[in-house]
């Protein structure tokens, strides 16, 4: 088992697969790195895979603090530094996305030479003059349900989720295996995490990324209505979108086998 240690003392758990350009892939909320499990062993054909579980998700810590998007971008910064990866691809899937924003936002393109932004809208909460939120956390009501939910029921919630990034109802084992890896992570740090996510607005840092970057939009997704997410793509300056017209939230999963050739190409033309 390979660990890093981040800046203030967290062990995060990470696996490394194949060679040439890093490629830093980033789960979603209260996920594991384990949801990539259709993709690692593609990708490292054409690429250097590093996979790590976030800070209290799946193997890593799960420490009292540090449940922040910003802190977890420098966690990303740590691994990158530890590993001494320069150049490397970051690919970010629903809030992991969140956490590439951050990053940019805080060091810009260190050690990092592309984005690939996976099934996220720049705004969870619905505004008047954003209709395009998050379908299930989309003001502060609907998230105080899910952290009173959190203190309780751990496995529905979970259930929940899967159910809700799928298009197709998952079989017994497929919901036994994503639910079990949510289950890692305990209820207090889904909390503390969705409380900062779901209050960030990154409508105006998107325009200024300065990456090339590439852009997938699961066209069935439940989680955000799909125009939410391609309007990522039509905002970072020359970003290509590829949609996913038969997947969900999980378009790396449903379509594993267009998802391992879109990214795997596009890392390796940087």
């Amino acid at each position: 088992m390979a660990f890093v240690t981040t800046s203030d003392g967290i062990k995060l758990y990470y696996e490394e697969k194949g060679s040439g350009r890093p490629l830093v892939l980033i789960h979603g909320w209260s996920c594991s790195g384990r949801f990539f499990t259709r993709n690692e062993a593609a990708l490292s054909e054409r690429c250097r895979v590093i996979n790590v579980d976030l800070r209290g998700h799946g193997k890593s810590d799960k420490p009292e603090w540090g449940y922040r998007i910003s802190r977890m971008a420098k966690d990303i910064r740590d691994l990158l530094v530890a590993l001494d990866l320069k150049d490397a691809a970051l690919l970010g899937w629903s809030m992991g996305a969140a956490i590439i924003f951050s990053y940019f936002d805080l060091f810009g393109d260190d050690r990092v030479s592309g984005f690939v932004i996976v099934d996220q809208s720049p705004r969870q909460y619905y505004a008047s003059d954003w209709k395009l939120g998050q379908t299930g956390c989309y003001d502060a009501e609907a998230l105080s349900v899910l952290c009173t939910r959190l203190e309780y029921d751990v496995r529905g919630v979970a259930e929940g989720s899967v159910h809700g990034c799928m298009t197709e109802i998952p079989s017994g084992e497929e919901l036994d295996f994503f639910a079990g890896e949510i289950e890692q992570c305990p209820g207090r740090v889904q909390a503390a995490i969705m409380t900062d996510h779901t209050n960030l607005d990154w409508r105006d840092l998107v325009p200024r990324i300065t990456l090339p970057s590439l852009v997938l939009v699961g066209k069935k997704s439940k989680i955000f209505p799909w125009q939410g997410s391609a309007w990522v793509g039509e905002h970072i300056p020359g970003a290509r979108t590829v949609f996913f017209e038969e997947s969900g939230h999980m378009l790396f999963y449903e379509e594993h086998e267009k998802f391992n050739r879109v990214v795997g190409e596009w890392v390796a033309g940087l």
